[in-house]
């Protein structure tokens, strides 16, 4: 049943969501001022309702009644988006600051590996033509290095990719996985570079195809390949490897299968192997959030770094280096959005105006997740066993 949500109920709310001064207009045509202090100033953003927000979804989860409305248009907001949902971060009491703790283990399922490739392609199969519009030359979905502060997003990415291949200590005739190779670049550098052989797998039909395809223009079929497989399959198949890396895949194995991801690359890592993994971390173990498991990412889950290493600890796994990259997340989401609202023409050619408010708001709440510091994210350098033949720092990584 639609019951319209009460004015009352919403200056509750609202009230909280930012220390900021802010000003609402409701449908009514009248409007509020939010947080204006002794010394009024300018309001840091505006909300206008064209109708009131469904109650019993409002209550259910406050923060996708309000995303939706926003998607729909029944909510519009005037202001600089990032800097406006960085304030509701910052402010304790609002809305989105309250992910609700894990406590209830029992109730938690491991995503299949059916419903993985579900997931996945919900959110990597819209299209290369999609991506290849505010991503860089390399498309690469993930978080960008930036060693000074001119950096394109083409040189920062080239910079991850080389930051995390030197990370390895790869030599020639190694062999090397990528878990979740996205669209093959990675694997590429990997084999012109260090002269490895080298396997990507991904869940995702789009991104095998254009991988396929870069390594053919490349010419290195044979040295490099990559699957449309599952990561829980290839053990099966008997194989190893001298050195993993996992770019941004961790984070869609959901919790349960933490321990199986781990198991996973303790039965493909050779004796001694390294493996590095890259991926976005919280705090504290929660259910995490609302619109991004519903809209963006679904059966995702962002593991806290205690758990990693809980899990890391049980597989012999030891730790070698352990790096945060956050404020480099959030530089790259900035340009992410800057490419994705300079080319919006095209993207409405492929998609409505209701996805193109989705993805405007699921950018600009990542970036501004982490400015808040609410997420982080991190490379862990891990070894199978003792390795004694790494780099003893990481000097070596800018020679």
């Amino acid at each position: 049943m639609n019951i319209p949500l009460e004015k009352s109920i919403y200056k509750k709310i609202l009230k909280n969501i930012s220390s900021d001064p802010f000003t609402v207009t409701f449908w009514d045509g009248t409007t509020e001022q939010f947080n204006e202090g002794t010394a009024p100033t300018a309001p840091l953003f505006r909300l206008t309702f064209h109708k009131p927000l469904n109650k019993s979804e409002v209550l259910s989860s406050a923060m996708n009644a309000f995303a939706e409305a926003y998607m729909d248009g029944t909510l519009i907001i005037e202001g600089n988006l990032e800097k406006i949902i960085e304030s509701a971060f910052n402010n304790k009491e609002s809305f989105l600051n309250r992910s609700k703790l894990l406590t209830n283990l029992s109730k938690l399922k491991g995503n299949s590996a059916k419903k993985s490739k579900a997931d996945i392609s919900y959110h990597y199969d819209l299209g290369n033509e999609f991506y290849r519009l505010w991503l860089d030359e390399t498309m690469s979905y993930s978080c960008a290095y930036f060693k000074t502060p001119g950096d394109t997003l083409y040189e920062a990415q080239l910079n991850k990719i080389h930051h995390t291949l030197k990370k390895l200590s790869l030599q020639p005739g190694q062999k090397l996985l990528d878990i979740g190779c996205g669209w093959g670049y990675l694997i590429i550098e990997a084999a012109k570079l260090y002269q490895v052989q080298a396997l990507g797998i991904t869940l995702s039909e789009e991104q095998y195809k254009k991988a396929k395809q870069r390594i053919e223009e490349e010419g290195l079929t044979g040295q490099v390949d990559v699957q449309l497989v599952d990561y829980r399959e290839l053990s099966k198949k008997e194989l190893s490897f001298d050195r993993v890396v996992s770019v941004g895949m961790l984070e869609h194995v959901g919790r349960v299968n933490i321990p199986v991801f781990m198991d996973e690359v303790d039965k493909l890592l050779t004796e001694g192997g390294a493996a590095l993994l890259h991926c976005i971390t919280g705090l504290v173990e929660t259910e995490g959030n609302d619109f991004l498991m519903k809209y963006i990412f679904p059966g995702g889950y962002i593991p806290s770094i205690r758990e990693l290493v809980d899990h890391m600890s049980r597989h012999n796994f030891r730790i070698n280096d352990l790096e945060n990259l956050r404020l480099h997340y959030h530089r790259t989401l900035q340009l992410w959005v800057h490419n994705f609202e300079a080319n919006l023409e095209s993207v409405r050619e492929q998609f409505d105006e209701r996805f193109i408010r989705m993805w405007r708001l699921y950018l600009n709440a990542c970036a501004a997740n982490f400015t808040a510091g609410i997420t982080n994210l991190h490379q862990f350098v891990i070894t199978k066993g003792v390795n004694n033949t790494l780099p003893l720092t990481r000097d070596y990584l800018y020679k």
